[in-house]
């Protein structure tokens, strides 16, 4: 871990209650762990929603860094570089 990116978290809607009504926060992480990590320190009750309890992402949820889901890349391994976004997105269903 020799470079820690600050990147950009947006938060939808629905979680933004669990980290103060904000919708975006600036986190310095070198990867998505890392990511998650932080909000666990700076915002648990968002981190509750996010993370299940063993710390993977909940199934409802889907993470991507800028446009790319974390599932496609190396998930919560993904490097994150200063700049990225990273984009919490409930999971839409329907038929």
């Amino acid at each position: 871990m020799d470079h820690v990116a600050t990147i950009t978290l947006l938060i939808p809607g629905p979680l933004r209650a669990a980290a103060g009504g904000a919708s975006a926060l600036a986190v310095e992480a070198p990867d998505v762990r890392g990511l998650l990590q932080a909000i666990e320190a700076q915002h648990p009750a968002l981190h509750r929603n996010v993370c299940d309890e063993t710390g993977a992402v909940r199934r409802h949820l889907n993470v991507f860094v800028n446009t790319a889901h974390i599932r496609d890349l190396a998930g919560l391994d993904t490097a994150l570089a200063s700049g990225d976004h990273v984009i919490i997105l409930p999971a839409v269903s329907g038929g």
